[in-house]
């Protein structure tokens, strides 16, 4: 496949306007534009077309970087699709920003309702999301949940929705075994015992 100037213009758009942006729940030295570049990896590895790979180069700079008004910018330079699905991978174009559990459990109940092309680029970012996470526990223990907004029991809670809802809407990527595989191992960890997920498990 032969990509277009659009992402490069993508890419160039996305370091400038989180210029300066840490991961701060990862690590404070960690620019967060190479979040951005492992979801986009994510998403091209599984088949993801030039609009998803656009759109998951940008896909917090409504929610982190200007709101509604960056959505719109968005949509004006990239067009309809590649704004529509950063629109679905944003919990709120408002600031400032309402309660974190609030904000999580609407993002959720949208999703519900998601297009397969905007979830892949949800799930490609949870998945590296999920990544760090582990990889933060490891070195950390149980004080890492205290980077997190939700804190443990929050942070949990989300990764466990987020499994179910992903497992029902896309079990046919690889990356969605994967995220179960992440949010296994970092309960196994806490608990010494698995937490074992399938594509019917009911809500809580």
């Amino acid at each position: 496949m032969n990509y277009s100037e659009r992402l490069e213009e993508a890419l160039v758009y996305a370091a400038r306007i989180h210029r300066g942006q840490t991961r701060r729940a990862v690590h404070v030295s960690e620019p967060y534009l190479a979040h951005l570049l492992a979801v986009a990896a994510l998403v091209g590895e599984e088949g993801g077309d030039e609009d998803q790979l656009v759109a998951a180069l940008l896909h917090d700079a409504a929610e982190d970087a200007g709101g509604r008004e960056r959505l719109e910018d968005i949509r004006r330079r990239f067009g309809e699709r590649v704004a529509n699905i950063v629109d679905w991978c944003t919990d709120s174009l408002e600031f400032p920003k309402p309660p974190w559990r609030q904000r999580k459990e609407a993002h959720l109940q949208r999703l519900q309702n998601a297009p397969a092309d905007a979830l892949l680029v949800v799930l490609a970012d949870k998945v590296h999301n999920a990544r760090s996470l582990l990889r933060l526990f490891r070195r950390e223990g149980v004080a890492c949940f205290q980077r997190f907004r939700g804190g443990q029991d929050g942070t949990l809670w989300y990764y466990r929705e987020m499994v179910r809802l992903l497992r029902r809407q896309l079990p046919q990527f690889d990356l969605t075994d994967e995220l179960t595989r992440l949010v296994e191992e970092i309960h196994r960890r806490l608990e010494n015992s698995p937490i074992r997920f399938s594509p019917h498990l009911p809500q809580d």
